[in-house]
């Protein structure tokens, strides 16, 4: 069996956490690294939330690399009333780091080009958050996207409400001109927008019946369950909360599950009031070319039963 080649591009964050956790617990992902950016929380944060999970996981194998601090052009906005200060905020027991458990060297728009330009078989990239870094690889280097198999991102809002602010989706809205870049690039891109992950949400049912898996990293599944459930239970009225981030490695792991439309995307740059946009052309009105599989649909069951499984594989 071929495993997908992919790069994790993320910001972790409670569902960056779990998006992690799946693409190492699956043998359909061969994840060559994890790239971090500034997002649901500082970079300072996020690149200490994937240390502390990959020490969770005992997978100090798997590189870390830092990328950008702050969007192309806007100053950063985080996501501290969803993840909390840390990013990564339970009530569980801390994770202790392994003294040598450090971040690379190589930053992570490097790390990107050379994996692009040296592997044998065309990656994926995987951004689960702003996608500033994928933007500023394309720029410094846009030979790569001749090996860049498809651009998997979890991002934007095509028909339905934005969650940052009306009419966007937070990884956007924090950088709309790096999304520009990448829809414009020319490179295979499906997009894991709200349309789809409103309809992959957690309850107390699932997260028990994934805890009852009884390993650490289905206990920590839980952990991070019941603190991220707080604030879109109070926003959304519900007792259910969407799951993003692992709508995108779900889909490498099984396309099947999710389903979608070809159809023209572009972003909102400057707007006071529709920064972050993503204006998607379903019935193909303006009549441009699509540059992007945006997906509506998914499986709920299907995608739970195999992160049920898929979790139970890790210590």
């Amino acid at each position: 069996m071929i495993k997908k080649k992919i790069i994790l591009d993320c910001d972790p964050g409670h569902d960056d956490a779990v998006a992690i956790m799946l693409a190492v617990a699956s043998n359909e992902i061969d994840l060559l690294g994890i790239t971090c950016v500034g997002g649901n929380a500082t970079l300072e944060n996020t690149k200490l939330n994937a240390l502390k999970i990959c020490s969770l996981l005992k997978r100090q194998d798997i590189p870390i690399y830092a990328g950008s601090d702050k969007p192309l052009i806007y100053d950063l906005v985080t996501a501290e009333h969803v993840h909390g200060k840390s990013g990564l905020d339970t009530d569980g027991d801390p994770i202790h780091l392994e003294p040598n458990h450090q971040i690379e060297e190589m930053s992570a728009i490097d790390f990107i080009i050379k994996e692009c330009n040296g592997s044998d078989e065309p990656i994926y990239l995987c951004p689960t958050g702003p996608l500033t870094n994928i933007a500023l690889s394309l720029q410094k280097d846009p030979s790569i996207k001749d090996n860049i198999k498809e651009i998997v991102l979890m991002g934007g809002a095509a028909m339905c409400l934005g969650n940052i602010t009306p009419a966007a989706e937070f990884n956007i809205y924090v950088d709309p001109h790096a999304a520009n870049v990448v829809f414009n690039s020319g490179i295979e891109i499906t997009m894991m927008g709200l349309d789809v992950t409103h309809k992959v949400n957690v309850n107390d049912e699932i997260i028990n019946s994934i805890k009852s898996n009884n390993n650490k990293a289905s206990i920590f599944f839980a952990d991070l369950m019941k603190f991220y459930s707080r604030f879109h239970r109070d926003l959304y009225k519900s007792n259910e909360s969407p799951l993003h981030d692992p709508c995108v490695i779900a889909y490498l792991i099984n396309n099947k599950i999710f389903k979608g439309k070809k159809v023209h995307v572009q972003v909102e740059e400057d707007s006071n009031l529709t920064r972050g946009e993503t204006v998607v052309d379903w019935l193909g009105v303006k009549k441009l070319k699509s540059n992007c599989n945006v997906i509506t649909e998914a499986d709920s069951e299907a995608f739970f039963k195999m992160l049920k499984k898929e979790l139970a594989k890790l210590n």
